[in-house]
């Protein structure tokens, strides 16, 4: 027997009762080597990677139920060009404010740059054959990018979140996903923040009003539902 939903707060996902692995997508929020290891972006604003090493074992496992159902695997990946001539003025001065100029040099190279050691995802979730990869040079995967095409082209309606941070890049692309319709599921244990707070926060955000921003699950729920009948 087929999934027909998740069990999910404040309510199983997806809304219909109609999970088809034609219309769901995966997305893999930024997991590079910048926002997850030692020298990255992240560690030198002084963070502590251990909540975002963690998710790790907990993204695999997703990816690997996703993709064994037939679901579409996508993985997006920030940076700017080599020359920062995409890089807005405002976002400079903000990671400068934080201790991580981007395109300054690092252990990992250049912060934030294409193609640099810091800017490839991480080993343990190099991307696969058939995986899409987005670049994206903002925080929404949405903005000045071609993944909404992607989507369209193959039917997508449905799309499950992973990836980090919580409340910067996965919440800007899951807020913009439901401004264009499509129906969002959020994986709590495979997501996380720069700070515990400001993930429980983004948490919350989603799932008051009914759901006003899609529902939120745990890695668990979703890979038990997807995994093939005994």
């Amino acid at each position: 027997m087929p999934p027909s939903k998740i069990e999910a707060r404040p309510a199983a996902w997806p809304d219909d009762g109609r999970l088809k692995p034609a219309e769901t997508a995966l997305l893999i929020i930024d997991m590079q080597r910048d926002f997850c290891d030692p020298g990255g972006y992240i560690a030198s604003m002084g963070y502590d990677l251990s909540p975002i090493r963690a998710v790790i074992p907990r993204i695999q496992a997703v990816r690997d139920a996703v993709a064994a159902w037939g679901g579409l695997v996508v993985q997006t990946r920030e940076g700017h060009r080599p020359d920062l001539s995409d890089l807005p003025a405002l976002k400079a001065a903000r990671a400068r404010r934080a201790g991580a100029a981007i395109g300054s040099t690092g252990p990992l190279g250049r912060l934030l740059v294409r193609d640099e050691e810091g800017w490839q995802i991480v080993p343990e979730l190099a991307p696969r054959d058939g995986e899409v990869v987005v670049e994206k040079p903002g925080y929404c995967a949405f903005h000045a990018t071609d993944l909404e095409r992607v989507l369209s082209a193959r039917g997508v309606r449905r799309l499950i979140f992973t990836g980090v941070t919580t409340d910067v890049c996965v919440h800007s692309t899951l807020r913009s996903a439901v401004d264009r319709g499509y129906e969002c599921l959020l994986i709590e244990d495979a997501c996380a923040a720069t700070l515990p707070e400001n993930h429980r926060a983004a948490i919350a955000t989603i799932t008051t009003e009914g759901g006003i921003f899609g529902a939120v699950a745990r890695s668990a729920a979703l890979c038990a539902a997807l995994a093939p009948a005994a």
